[in-house]
């Protein structure tokens, strides 16, 4: 598997997972019937943040991340990312290489630790994936994240040093 900086060419094969996972409403805060252009809006971010794709060895797409600052300002120092593999793709190890990718990134541009603001308490795999690799969870949002099936769950915040 290779990761490499997305480019807007790529969003067409980004989409339908990206559709996907939102419209099933059980992981991202984001509208279920977010239009195409917003996802690539939200999802695609300019330098100095990032994009990347995970590319299989056939040469599909099959995960996506962003990496960003955490806050602006006295804030800055923090960084965060978001993770999206392509459900017919999972438990083939994307989400944990995505994850450490971001997390050199974070590293090697200067930040003093990542911290992830929005993990639905519910998203059991990705809580245990982040905490495999040294993340805490340093708070709970009571019931911030409406579930489709389980209702309103708490919103994790996690963090790791660098």
């Amino acid at each position: 598997m290779l990761i490499r900086e997305a480019t807007p060419e790529d969003w067409p094969a980004i989409w339908p997972f990206f559709q996907q996972i939102v419209a099933a409403g059980e992981t991202f805060p984001y509208p279920l019937d977010m239009p195409s252009e917003l996802g690539a809006e939200w999802w695609m971010l300019a330098a100095p943040s990032r994009t990347v794709v995970a590319v299989d060895e056939a040469g599909r797409i099959v995960g996506t991340a962003n990496m960003n600052r955490n806050r602006p300002g006295n804030g800055s120092h923090v960084a965060s990312a978001s993770y999206m593999v392509d459900p017919a793709h999972h438990g083939k190890g994307i989400g944990r290489a995505l994850v450490e990718y971001s997390l050199d990134w974070a590293r090697a541009a200067g930040f003093r630790a990542m911290q992830y603001n929005a993990v639905a308490a519910s998203n059991h795999h990705a809580v245990k994936l982040y905490q495999s690799l040294g993340f805490t969870i340093v708070g709970t949002v009571p019931d911030a994240f409406h579930h489709p099936t389980e209702g309103y769950v708490g919103l994790h915040v996690m963090h790791r040093p660098l």
